[in-house]
């Protein structure tokens, strides 16, 4: 592997900081342990990650004085916070005061505290928490608070337990012991529980459902388990002993029932018993949950099934897919009464600001287009896909801004002391890349100090640009809020060598620093939780084709994280794949994530409509592949600002986005070969 020379960082830097890497080492995203206490950190970091609790406690003393010394004492006393003596965590808290593992112990430690009940502690400790961001925790304070006050206040503290707790993904104890509290109180309605219930069937979660209906009623438990295996067999009037068939029991059913069988859904939904039966509130929703997954298999269907229910009952993710199938349908008064449905949060959007604003011009009404220019210029920027859009709307170029001034020493110096930031740059340097990212994270975002200004992020920014940790670069000069600087949100490493392979094949360079910006965010040793690698995150399989392609005859399975080979065959592929789908940048970045046949598939074949790529792009099932898409067109956009020094155009790189035709050209059949 070639490897790049690193930017020389200060003569403070090292008098401030004793723990940087060998620099190619950290040009090859190497580890730079360097010494004895390096090794026994990463092997207490692997000691905790196997649970072995007796091999912590007897490494532990070996590193006391190292810089990552916080870290191997939580790895120590966490596992056993539920038997470790309070003067012991009190002690480590002290001792640790204002770190990250001091917030990460405490966090782990209210959560103790609230499975145990001990409230006393708990509310003692939990005004010193600065994390604030698990929802268990808060459900625990929440609990905590309304069992010592005897349920004072209670009103807005079931209004809090409502949205953490449908807010939860998973089943949990923290949450639902306080939504039990608040049931039983008669502070929150049952109808919460049921809401619950049903998105945890809506989203193939049993336990969420079973643990929800289980509050109100544990007799119901045993039902709702036999409706989730087999809704069908519930809603049939020939088996009469699955009763009762309570309206909530009904609407669970017909929800399962939809996420397996739309068709069989929307049949048995629109049948009288129901209608007679089931509340607006419930049909509504239930046509909500019809709706969307006609919506995500880009049916036709979609708006007609959800034109029989009424928005304000449906669910928030309901109406975002409202909205999606209205633009399929070019239907925008549809798209205007779903996003003026929207909750508050929703409706803050930039995806449904901007599409609010396009279905008011669409109407030519006067007071319409001065409604909509007003949501346009309420999130035009370059910050991302939307906002760039609504500067093009606008009129406005999408130019490089001003660049602020350059960091000064002392600006520097205090990003260098900042004890944080310089444990996650320990941490990131002997490999432990998610500790180091975490702690960086929690430096600049919830800084000790109250907060980081913007000219502190770009300092700390600047900080890890200047060690081409290009992630931390990107992420914390993303944080600024009254300044931007692009050289650090849209880097360019390997400029020669992306530049020179892009010109060779006839790529646009600002596309693949787009895309690698997405992807790995320059980390060379960047691996996917399936496989892919390298800068590019090519997957092995993909590798292999790829290599035989372009004439790397050489080539071996450990060769894709190697820079050049990983540049090579990443760009190699990406024109393939840009060739196939005849240039389109949307379909291409889509198949590059998701895979060509699935790109292949969402552009539809013959009858289905021709859309604008944003409309396209939108319309994409995969959340993970549909926010790719945008950034990466979002990204490439501002590269080609930035390297170009002229203003540019998101629309004209999306383009519009048709059906195959009936005929394959050789370009599909090409695309059909491709993995």
């Amino acid at each position: 592997m070639r490897v790049h020379t690193i930017l020389a960082p200060t003569a403070a830097f090292f008098l401030t900081v004793s723990l940087m890497l060998p620099q190619a080492a950290m040009a090859a995203g190497k580890t730079g342990v360097t010494s004895a206490g390096d090794e026994i950190i990463i092997e207490m970091n692997q000691a905790f990650k196997k649970g072995d609790r007796k091999r912590l406690t007897a490494l532990l003393p070996q590193v006391q004085g190292h810089l990552l010394e916080a870290w191997a004492a939580y790895w120590e006393l966490s596992p056993r916070l539920d038997a470790a003596p309070a003067a012991e965590v009190q002690s480590f808290l002290s001792r640790f005061a204002g770190s990250y593992q001091e917030d990460r112990l405490r966090n782990d430690w209210l959560l103790q505290l609230g499975k145990q009940r001990d409230w006393t502690t708990f509310l003692a400790e939990y005004p010193k928490y600065r994390m604030n961001d698990d929802k268990s925790v808060r459900c625990y304070a929440l609990l905590g608070n309304a069992t010592v006050t005897n349920g004072s206040n209670a009103v807005n503290a079931a209004s809090e337990v409502e949205s953490l707790w449908l807010a939860q993904k998973d089943a949990d104890e923290g949450c639902a012991a306080a939504a039990e509290q608040q049931l039983k109180a008669g502070s929150l309605a049952p109808q919460v529980a049921w809401q619950r219930a049903r998105l945890g069937f809506e989203n193939d979660r049993s336990r969420v459902a079973t643990q929800a209906v289980g509050l109100l009623n544990p007799n119901w438990v045993a039902s709702v388990a036999s409706i989730y295996l087999n809704p069908a067999r519930y809603l049939d009037d020939k088996i009469t002993a699955l009763r009762p068939r309570t309206k909530e029991l009904v609407t669970l059913a017909l929800i399962r029932l939809a996420t397996q069988d739309v068709d069989a859904a929307a049949k048995e939904l629109g049948k009288l018993r129901w209608k007679a039966q089931l509340t607006q509130e419930e049909r509504s929703w239930v046509w909500g949950v019809i709706g969307k997954r006609a919506a995500l298999r880009r049916s036709d269907d979609a708006l007609a099934y959800f034109a029989q229910g009424q928005d304000s009952h449906m669910h928030s993710d309901h109406l975002a897919w409202k909205v999606r199938a209205a633009l399929r349908a070019g239907a925008w008064s549809q798209v205007q009464s779903a996003t003026a449905a929207m909750g508050e949060a929703q409706a803050k959007d930039p995806t449904w600001i901007y599409w609010r604003a396009r279905a008011l011009m669409a109407s030519k009404l006067p007071a319409a287009t001065a409604s909509a220019t007003a949501l346009l210029q309420s999130i035009a920027s370059i910050k991302g896909f939307y906002e760039q859009l609504a500067l093009e709307e606008l009129g406005r170029p999408l130019s490089v801004p001003p660049t602020p001034e350059p960091v000064t020493a002392s600006e520097k110096e205090a990003a260098l002391s900042d004890p944080g930031l310089r444990r996650a740059l320990a941490a990131i340097d002997i490999g432990l890349r998610s500790e180091g990212v975490r702690e960086w994270n929690y430096s600049v975002n919830l800084h000790q100090r109250g907060g980081m200004t913007d000219r502190e992020l770009l300092a700390a920014a600047q900080l890890a640009c200047d060690q081409q940790l290009w992630d931390r670069c990107i992420n914390t000069s993303e944080r600024t809020k009254n300044v931007v600087n692009f050289a650090q949100r849209f880097p360019m490493p390997f400029r020669q060598e992306v530049v020179q392979r892009a010109g060779q094949i006839g790529l646009d360079p600002a596309y693949v620093y787009g895309l690698i910006r997405q992807e790995s965010r320059f980390i060379m040793d960047a691996k996917s939780s399936v496989g892919a690698s390298g800068l590019m995150q090519v997957m092995p399989a993909t590798a292999r084709w790829t290599a035989k392609k372009i004439g790397l005859t050489e080539f071996q399975p450990h060769h894709i994280t190697e820079r050049d080979t990983n540049i090579a065959i990443g760009t190699g592929y990406l024109k393939l794949v840009l060739d196939s789908f005849d240039g389109s940048m949307p379909l291409a970045a889509a198949a590059y994530n998701a895979g060509p046949s699935r790109s292949r598939n969402w552009r539809g074949q013959d009858g289905a409509p021709t859309l604008e790529a944003a409309i396209w792009a939108e319309n994409i099932p995969f959340n993970e592949t549909r926010d790719y898409v945008k950034k990466v067109l979002s990204n490439t956009t501002n590269y080609a600002a930035f390297m170009s020094g002229k203003p540019q155009s998101l629309k004209a790189r999306l383009g519009m986005v048709g059906p195959v035709g009936s005929l394959k050209t050789s370009k599909t059949a090409q695309a059909e070969e491709l993995p």
